[in-house]
């Protein structure tokens, strides 16, 4: 009986394969399903999406005039810039405008090509 070699039969790469280079490196597996599971990555492409729509955000609010929960005061200011970080962070955590994936993606190819 002939030897099957396991990489044939799509079985994830493992062990000394991954330390030979031998088949598709476990991050590119996971970059193909498009699931974000490295933790640390997947926050800080989060955070960097967070803040880029907290800036759109911003920028949406600064001409809205009103009579806000404090009556128009200094403090609406200040509640609206606390409004807008945390509607970022929301949309951010629920998907946000697909930016996230797509930092996620460049900062494991960037991992990926420091580690050879």
């Amino acid at each position: 009986m002939s030897a099957v070699n396991p990489l044939s039969i799509g079985a994830t790469p493992s062990g000394a394969n991954i330390a030979y280079g031998i088949g598709p490196s476990p991050s590119a597996i996971t970059r193909k399903a498009g699931a974000m599971t490295n933790a640390k990555a997947r926050a800080a492409a989060q955070d960097f999406e967070s803040v880029f729509l907290n800036s759109m955000f911003s920028q949406m609010m600064t001409k809205v005039e009103g009579e806000g929960p404090f009556g128009g005061s200094q403090a609406t200011g200040v509640w609206r810039s606390f409004l807008t970080t945390e509607y970022s962070k929301s949309f951010a955590k629920a998907g946000g405008i697909g930016l996230a994936k797509h930092v996620y993606e460049a900062l494991l190819s960037q991992q990926e090509a420091r580690a050879k």
